[in-house]
C-alpha cells in the first residue's frame, strides 16, 4: 500500500503561492505571510533559485508554517526538496512515482488533477490533497460534481483564477481550501505590499467562511 501523508490540520485552508520569488526577498515575505495568518505557502521550481529560498523559507518558518515547492514534476525534484527542508510538494498534474517518493520522505503531497480519474489516481498513489488546477476553468460546481465520487473525507484545494472576489463561489458548494497566487504575489513586490495583500485575503476567507455558516 501507498505511503499517504495526511494534510495538517490548519485554522485556513489556504495555501501562498510565490512564482518568481527570489532568495534575497524571501526571508521577509515569508514572515509577513506567517504573521497575516497563512500556513501553507509554495515556491514552484520555475521561480528563481527555488531550492535555495526553500531552505530560506523553510528555516525562517520552523513549525509554524508548511514550507515547500510548487510545479514538481520530477522524482529528481523530490529528492532534490527532501534536502532543503521540504514538508510540502505541489504539482500541476499527476504523476505517481513524485506523489509515493515525496510520501516516503515525510511530504505533505498536493497534485494537480481535472478530472474523476486522475483525482482517483492521485488518492491510489497516496495523496494527501488534490489541487483541482485551473480551478477557473473546472468552476466551483464542476469540481463539487467529481467531489461526489471521491471519498468523503478527501482534502480538496481550489488552484487557478481564485482570490479574495470569488471565495464565496467555492465555499457555497463546501471547498475551503485555495491556492493563492499572482493575487497575493508578484515577482518583486515589497514584503510590505504582500502583507497587505495578505491581510485582505485573510479577512475576506473569514468573512467567507462566517456568511457560509449563517
Amino acid at each position: 500500500m501507498p505511503v499517504c501523508i495526511s494534510w495538517p490540520s490548519m485554522k485556513r485552508s489556504l495555501i501562498a503561492i510565490l512564482r518568481g520569488i527570489r532568495p534575497e526577498e524571501t526571508a521577509d515575505t515569508i514572515s509577513v505571510l506567517i504573521e497575516a495568518g497563512f500556513e501553507a505557502i509554495e515556491i514552484p521550481l520555475n521561480s528563481p533559485e527555488p531550492f535555495h529560498s526553500i531552505r530560506i523559507a523553510s528555516e525562517v518558518a520552523g513549525q509554524r508554517a508548511l514550507i515547500g515547492a510548487g510545479t514538481v514534476l520530477t522524482v529528481e525534484d523530490v529528492e532534490r526538496l527532501a534536502k532543503v527542508g521540504s514538508r510540502l510538494v505541489v504539482s500541476p498534474n499527476m504523476v505517481p512515482a513524485v506523489i509515493e517518493r515525496a510520501a516516503q520522505a515525510g511530504m505533505v503531497t498536493m497534485p494537480g488533477v481535472m478530472t474523476p480519474t486522475e483525482a482517483l489516481a492521485a488518492l491510489s498513489a497516496g495523496a494527501s490533497a488534490l489541487k483541482f488546477f485551473p480551478a477557473s476553468v473546472i468552476g466551483a460546481s464542476g469540481i463539487a460534481a467529481i467531489r461526489t465520487v471521491l471519498p468523503a473525507d478527501t482534502k480538496i484545494g481550489a488552484v487557478g483564477g481564485v482570490s479574495e472576489t470569488n471565495f464565496a463561489d467555492y465555499i457555497k458548494f463546501g471547498i475551503t481550501m485555495f491556492g493563492l497566487g499572482s493575487s497575493l504575489y508578484r515577482p518583486g513586490m515589497s514584503a510590505a505590499d504582500v502583507a497587505t495583500r495578505a491581510r485582505a485575503a485573510i479577512a475576506a476567507y473569514d468573512l467567507a467562511i462566517k456568511d457560509a455558516r449563517t
